[in-house]
């Protein structure tokens, strides 16, 4: 966006600084603003880093912390060829212009240190037919979300524990769908960690089509069904093809006393969702999915299009032929 007025091109430094004080006044109306433009908006994450450790979540938090209005500007350093600045030449850069150089994962530690965003609210014993599991009831400050998590045995020093992180799924976990494998993948992460006499299944609510909701994804399944992927059901519908966060399930995981994890999954990108917040991931778990006629595209599409661990689909889908 730019200003409407009070600018020339809107490409100046002068201009987009108007356009940004503009943005920031919470008095200013889409009147006062012309599309397209040179400043892009950003809207942060309810719950700040410790919701989502990003860039535009930490600008936030740092206006809130110093008592100002919950707005700010991110700006990228660069080299003299154009490449982004890393950290030892950010250092450089802040000791020659006296500045302050702090990181997303320090303003984690520290609002971690002083506040809290998920409550404990409830325990009980839950016998099943994996085992005998201790569940745990939390609920979000940030979006008052309940989540729940099946802790085996006794996590110790929470180290090495074995985790998995599964999204909410109720026509599979529930009803069976074979449309997809995530009533399959609970069952065997529930298997697995009470094998392993002690771990963790964290199952996150508000997960459902992958974070659009769960009538969104049926309207998805629509249009999978005349034949868009996964992936691409979801754009047609102006949705993210994956719109899931893990800060909160982090917070939990904390919470529980886990430091270290082994993480039950086939999806590489759960490591940047759950680490940078206390956590440390030293290993990924596969858990095999079982194909089926009706999820083969399903599982295919997961591993082309979204970097899926599924090695050996091909081989077992071609018996199903």
């Amino acid at each position: 966006v730019d200003a409407r007025e009070g600018v020339s091109t809107g490409i100046s430094a002068a201009d987009r600084a108007h356009t940004v004080r503009l943005l920031a006044d919470p008095t200013t109306t889409l009147a006062d603003l012309s599309r397209p433009g040179h400043v892009v908006p950003l809207r942060s994450k309810a719950g700040g880093v410790l919701r989502r450790p990003g860039h535009t979540e930490a600008a936030i938090d740092l206006a809130l912390l110093a008592g100002l209005r919950p707005a700010g500007v991110l700006c990228e350093l660069v080299n003299d060829d154009g490449t982004m600045m890393r950290v030892p030449e950010l250092e450089l850069f802040a000791k020659e212009h006296r500045l302050v150089l702090i990181t997303i994962a320090d303003l984690v530690a520290y609002r971690r240190r002083t506040e809290r965003q998920v409550e404990q609210v409830a325990e009980a014993r839950l016998p099943t037919r994996f085992g005998n599991f201790q569940i745990f009831g939390y609920r979000s400050s940030a979006d008052g979300a309940e989540q729940v998590a099946l802790v085996y045995g006794d996590l110790g020093d929470g180290s090495d524990v074995l985790v998995r992180v599964h999204s909410e799924c109720l026509t599979g976990d529930v009803f069976g769908s074979l449309r997809c494998d995530c009533g399959p993948q609970l069952h065997a992460a529930l298997a697995r960690v009470a094998a392993e006499g002690r771990g963790v299944v964290l199952y996150i609510r508000g997960h459902e089509g992958r974070g659009i909701g769960l009538l969104e994804k049926l309207r998805a399944y629509q249009l999978q069904d005349g034949g868009a992927d996964t992936v691409d059901a979801n754009l047609l519908l102006g949705l993210p093809a994956d719109a899931r966060d893990y800060g909160t399930g982090a917070q939990i995981l904390y919470d529980l006393g886990v430091r270290t994890m082994r993480l039950l999954t086939n999806n590489p990108a759960k490591r940047a969702g759950l680490e940078g917040y206390g956590l440390e991931i030293v290993g990924l778990v596969p858990l095999p999915s079982r194909p089926h006629p009706e999820n083969v595209r399903y599982l295919r599409t997961k591993r082309d299009r979204m970097g899926h661990l599924l090695d050996e689909l091909d081989d077992v889908a071609e018996g199903l032929a």
